[in-house]
């Protein structure tokens, strides 16, 4: 279906073909998302035209006598689609579409009627009638299925997919009346489940009804040479059970990833800090222990474990030993692992050629151990090496993402850098990295470059981009020495010469560029110097410290037709500027404009941007009203991710033109907006699909129980910020592990009042609140932690 919508002729095909498509009992699809995305494409192309058409009821009923179908039987096939199995978020922003908005909002009535009855009763079950709504379209030609995003989805919903369509029904009563726990898989023996064996990939992402022990059992008996399984999201899996659940299976590729922790260490300044731990009752994501002294052996090459906090040394080394066919590890985040155990995986697992071990203890001793892999352990100093398990290795690292990482130092990078020459993919983002270290790293095939937050020279990072022209990823914001020739503590003998060149113009000249994140030393000339490689440019961000302006964004409009991701901060713009770019680059689907200065007028609102999905319009538009913020619901209809700050003239009822506007938002940030929150948030629970929700400083009336609240009323938000000084009673109730659904963070800032330090002697100024400090709440699988930090958290 996807192929098919990718040909120009898709479009023209004809209703009696299309409708023998959907009806086929082979027709395969990754998911029901698909299906209907391809459905409501081939209207759009077929009925929007002559909507604008006058005599628009005679023109339709002729459109309709040409496709040979009559004006009811076009519902008709949309009513094929299976809307139980589409994602929260795609029915929720597809209630405004004119031809599904009907379909869509039954679909959404159902979806929370079933989900209000799993919470009463978690092993409810549909009648037998309505299950052919709910049954996954599965073929022998089946590769990948998509169900992420469905919380709606259950473990009863898989299991009877897997059954022949004729038995799912007897299976349903016979369930029903037997009363069979499905936590029990081993009576799965005695049914005739089907085999797909085409099917390679599997995605559960965000579907927390799933119980994934259970339902992994399920994909071992009917995917039997399944190789990928992405499960990100599940806060409640205990991945201690981690090489049980997977050993004996063909799955080779697994993702585990979670919101990652807004508490990282070495950012933070902790003030109070308790930790509490989860009763051992019976989890939802429950499973038979089964754990042996030695895990078997599994295929797994690839293994994302993003933002784990509950992950430790301890599960490492199970990973270490159950996975010796391991080549990529993404522990991005995990704040439990230490720098001895992360080494000692690099020592065990030889195959290994892919690390991202951003914002973790990753230090001196990981380093050690990947610079003596295939000499031994006499090069390893201060390091407890697990050496019953060592394996030498002659591997070269090709990924390496280290950034936040304090314990990285100067000497030891270096040392890592000079010996690493086969590396597409660095991140150095906020290490000690210097311009020796650049200057010694001897690789010639980065792809991705990441030193933003560093002390680098523009030299020393134009040494680097003149190796590697095959560079497409650059991001270099945050690093002031990029003003400068030479840093400062750069040795003479270690600087290469002829680099007179501008920077930016060897840039242009070697590199072709899809993502560029710059800052200090990028200017309007910089546009003109580097244009030649910003040909193929797809994400541009300008921040701190660079002066781009309204002739170097005008120019960005004609040299970056692919453009699909801008966001400029602390910079200069206009309203011409912004209008020409939302006309001209109409492949821009996310627009970041936050702390700029210029003339910004309502008039760019008048400018017609449907194809944006994500827009942060941050201390810029302190004139927006309710009927500027009605109007761009208008004109940016698609909005998945709204962020507006300082939008001091909105009240109450911008709650009702958000809802109403853009029901399928996943996040909403809504900070010093005048009254939004005076009376309660109660509207913006219409927004059914939301996750990242930040409402700070908008009217004293948000309730004593709101987090609660709407972490019930709100099935996959996971992240909420919030400050005390908008609690209409002055506190608000914290949930724990019984009411907090599918929340991981939830953030609380709290102010002090202070005069503006230019009034401090005058007694009748007023004082203002000022950020003091923030409570925050991470959740993981087996703890809750309760911090109070000085810095202010988003």
């Amino acid at each position: 279906m996807i192929w098919a919508m990718s040909c120009d002729a898709f479009v023209d095909l004809p209703y009696s073909f299309i409708i023998s498509c959907v009806k086929h009992p082979h027709l395969t699809v990754y998911s029901e998302r698909h299906l209907c995305e391809a459905l409501l494409a081939w209207f759009a192309a077929n009925l929007e035209s002559v909507r604008q058409t006058s005599g628009f009821e005679d023109v339709l009923v002729n459109k309709f006598d040409q496709m040979n179908m009559t004006k009811s039987e076009y519902t008709n096939i949309l009513e094929e689609i299976r809307v139980d199995l589409l994602p929260l978020w795609f029915i929720m922003g597809k209630c405004r579409c004119s031809y599904f908005s009907v379909i869509a909002k039954h679909g959404v009535c159902n979806i929370f009627g079933l989900m209000k009855k799993l919470t009463k009763d978690s092993n409810f079950l549909k009648l037998a009638d309505d299950w052919s709504y709910s049954r996954i379209r599965l073929t022998e030609y089946s590769k990948k299925l998509d169900l992420s995003g469905c919380p709606q989805m259950t473990s009863v919903a898989v299991l009877l997919s897997l059954f022949h369509e004729s038995d799912g029904p007897l299976m349903l009563n016979a369930m029903r009346n037997t009363n069979i726990e499905l936590e029990y898989s081993n009576w799965l023996s005695h049914f005739p489940i089907l085999s797909f064996k085409a099917m390679a990939e599997v995605d559960i992402t965000k579907c927390s009804q799933l119980d994934v022990g259970i339902v992994l059992e399920y994909f071992k008996k009917s995917f039997p040479f399944l190789t990928t399984i992405r499960m990100a999201y599940f806060l409640d899996f205990e991945t201690n059970k981690f090489c049980d659940l997977l050993s004996n299976s063909t799955v080779c590729e697994v993702d585990l990833t979670v919101d990652i922790s807004p508490l990282l260490s070495s950012n933070v300044s902790v003030l109070y800090c308790e930790s509490e731990s989860r009763s051992m009752q019976n989890r939802y994501f429950s499973m038979p222990s089964r754990r042996r002294p030695r895990p078997t052996l599994s295929h797994i090459s690839k293994l994302t474990l993003e933002g784990r906090t509950d992950f430790s040394d301890s599960e490492l080394s199970d990973i270490a030993e159950c996975c010796n066919s391991l080549i990529y590890l993404n522990i991005r985040g995990c704040l439990s692992v230490t720098d001895i155990g992360i080494a000692n995986l690099i020592l065990r697992c030889v195959k290994l050629h892919s690390i991202i071990a951003s914002d973790t203890s990753f230090g001196r001793s990981s380093i050690s151990a990947l610079c003596s892999r295939g000499q031994g352990t006499a090069n390893i100093p201060l390091m407890e090496v697990d050496t019953e398990h060592l394996k030498l290795s002659d591997i070269n690292l090709q990924l390496l993402h280290i950034g936040g990482c304090k314990g990285v130092c100067e000497t030891s990078l270096e040392d890592l850098l000079s010996k690493e020459h086969k590396l597409k993919s660095l991140c150095l983002r906020g290490t000690c990295l210097v311009d020796q270290a650049l200057y010694r790293f001897p690789g010639s095939t980065l792809e991705m470059l990441d030193v933003s937050n560093t002390m680098i020279s523009r030299d020393a990072l134009m040494h680097t981009v003149v190796r590697n022209s095959g560079l497409t990823h650059l991001v270099a914001s945050g690093c002031r020495n990029l003003c400068l020739h030479r840093s400062k503590n750069s040795e003479d003998n270690l600087s290469p010469p002829n680099l007179s060149e501008n920077f930016f113009i060897k840039l242009g000249k070697e590199c072709q560029l899809e993502k560029l994140t710059i800052g200090w030393g990028f200017s309007d000339l910089s546009v003109n110097e580097i244009a030649p490689a910003l040909i193929s440019l797809k994400a541009l961000t300008v921040g701190l410290g660079g002066s781009l302006g309204p002739e170097g964004l005008k120019q960005l409009c004609i040299l970056c037709p692919l453009l699909e991701s801008l966001s400029i901060t602390f910079q200069v713009i206009s309203d011409v500027v912004i209008m020409n770019l939302l006309v001209t680059l109409r492949k821009l689907q996310a627009l970041s404009v936050c702390y700029c200065i210029g003339d910004l007028s309502p008039l760019f609102l008048n400018c017609k941007a449907s194809y944006l999905r994500k827009l942060k319009l941050e201390r810029v538009t302190p004139w927006m009203t309710n009927d500027d913020l009605a109007l761009l619901t208008q004109n940016c209809a698609n909005l998945m991710e709204l962020s507006l700050v300082g939008c001091t003239r909105l009240d109450v009822d911008a709650q009702q033109i958000i809802s109403s506007g853009w029901p399928g938002l996943v996040s909403l940030h809504l900070e010093d907006c005048g009254l939004v929150t005076a009376d309660g948030v109660d509207n913006l629970f219409d927004c059914k699909a939301m996750e990242n929700l930040l409402l700070r400083h908008n009217g004293c009336g948000i309730r004593r129980n709101f987090i609660i609240h709407a972490a019930s009323k709100l099935p996959m938000l996971r992240s909420l910020s919030l400050d005390w000084c908008d609690a209409s009673e002055g506190d608000l109730n914290l949930p724990n592990f019984s009411d907090r659904y599918s929340l991981s963070n939830v953030k609380i800032a709290r102010c002090k009042l202070r005069k503006c330090s230019l009034d401090f002697h005058n007694k009748s100024a007023p004082e203002r609140p000022v950020h003091k400090e923030t409570l925050v709440l991470v959740w993981n699988s087996t703890s809750l932690q309760k911090t109070v930090v000085k810095e202010r958290i988003t």
